[in-house]
């Protein structure tokens, strides 16, 4: 057979073998009250399980592995932290265990106990010819609730890894929400192609540089642009040359030291996606919007998060530019409503997830999941791929757990760790 140690780790776990007449390798009655809990950190594989050996009860560690001479491989004979092992369950018993104390660790053999259908569905997932997931073949059959339930305790995972770089923001701004939800945005704002320079903007200009101007619009542009490293080379229209002035003076007041401008990238992007458009649209949010962290937080319907960006303007000089010296036909430069959403999903979900689980305030927490059940779902090619094999993609809290789902576990084959692997596995 071939198989991984984490397929015993499974096995055992949901007890998936013959318990039919078990032994110890010493011949003695085995009976299982519970397999313990699955310790995914170092020390033995399953704690506080609870098993009878004769008419011994007994309350302890479960170490697993696919061979018992892997006991000494893995260096557990001089680990004091195995020491309280009650029962070795391995695959193949090459080798009796025994401890430095002398003491022998009952051994139970799976060898023959394992049902071939159970090794021939796990086979197939891991090891298989699949071209887009493991579970390709049978995903599209498994039953709405327990499809859902798992997409729920995956996103709420997606969220949760991704508020780690908040709270580590967070510490970096002194416990700034406002500071720390200012960057965050703008590396959205740049969306995956230009999100590096639009981050290092925001952590090169503080917000609270930017306040002091909210009264200035052309001072506010003229931050954001002479910072992004465009008012650094010849210009020749009236508007520039008026932000390169301000900026020039304002560089100075603030020892401000512009980004490198080669790090914008123009190139297979759509002009209403130009990093300067994105720029001129960012400023118009800033000049626009006071304390905006706090008013997302206060706003609950949907309609008016998205208005808070698909209301602003940008300066009329973009109406008929994408870039600076560079004319083009009149062309509105307001957000697209797939742009708002993304912004709505990568940002404003995050942030009030973030604020509710450093808060300890379920209420914003229940916000954010509401607010992506509320968004239309993503469309690129992962969810497309889901679609082909049968689910239905109908809200962003469904495309973002697939997302999750499909990065950091399908892409793993960590089968026996998803709600839906397992499930399949497991069909009688």
């Amino acid at each position: 057979m071939l198989f991984t140690e984490d397929f015993l780790h499974y096995v055992w776990k949901f007890r998936l073998f013959d318990r039919t007449d078990l032994q110890t390798e010493d011949g003695e009655a085995l009976e299982i009250f519970s397999t313990g809990v699955h310790n995914t950190d170092s020390g033995p594989d399953f704690q506080t399980a609870r098993i009878k050996i004769g008419d011994t009860l007994w309350a302890g560690n479960v170490e697993v592995h696919l061979s018992a001479s892997d006991w000494q491989k893995h260096g557990h004979t001089t680990d004091n932290a195995y020491d309280n092992v009650i029962l070795h369950v391995v695959y193949n018993n090459d080798l009796p265990l025994e401890l430095a104390n002398k003491r022998k660790v009952p051994t139970l053999q799976l060898k023959d106990r394992i049902p071939a259908e159970l090794y021939a569905r796990y086979h197939q997932m891991v090891f298989g010819n699949q071209t887009i997931i493991p579970c390709e073949a049978s995903i599209g059959s498994i039953d709405g609730l327990i499809m859902q339930n798992w997409l729920t305790r995956v996103l709420v995972e997606r969220l949760e890894k991704k508020s780690t770089a908040v709270e580590a923001a967070l510490v970096i701004n002194r416990g700034d929400w406002e500071e720390t939800f200012y960057q965050f945005l703008a590396a959205n704002f740049g969306f995956k192609t230009n999100a590096l320079p639009f981050e290092l903007l925001a952590k090169s200009l503080p917000q609270l540089t930017l306040a002091k101007h909210k009264n200035n619009p052309m001072q506010v542009e003229a931050l954001i642009f002479g910072q992004a490293g465009f008012l650094e080379g010849e210009l020749k229209d009236e508007y520039p040359l008026k932000l390169k002035k301000e900026y020039d003076f304002l560089r100075k007041k603030y020892s401000l030291k512009p980004i490198e401008n080669h790090l914008w990238k123009f190139m297979r992007l759509r002009p209403q996606n130009f990093p300067t458009v994105r720029l001129a649209q960012f400023a118009a949010l800033i000049v626009n919007s006071n304390h905006l962290f706090s008013k997302i937080l206060e706003i609950k319907e949907i309609d008016a998060l998205r208005n808070l960006f698909a209301s602003i303007k940008t300066n009329d000089y973009w109406d008929d530019h994408f870039r600076f010296d560079v004319p083009s036909k009149p062309a509105p430069k307001t957000m697209g409503a797939s742009s708002v959403d993304i912004l709505l999903i990568n940002t404003l979900a995050l942030f009030l997830f973030s604020y509710g689980t450093h808060h300890k305030q379920q209420y914003y927490i229940s916000r954010a999941l509401k607010l992506l059940e509320n968004l239309p779902a993503e469309k690129n090619n992962i969810t497309d791929d889901f679609v082909t094999l049968g689910l239905k993609i109908t809200n962003a809290f469904e495309s973002q757990a697939l997302l999750e789902l499909k990065n950091n576990y399908c892409n793993y084959k960590k089968c026996l760790q998803c709600g839906v692997g397992n499930k399949i596995l497991k069909l009688s």
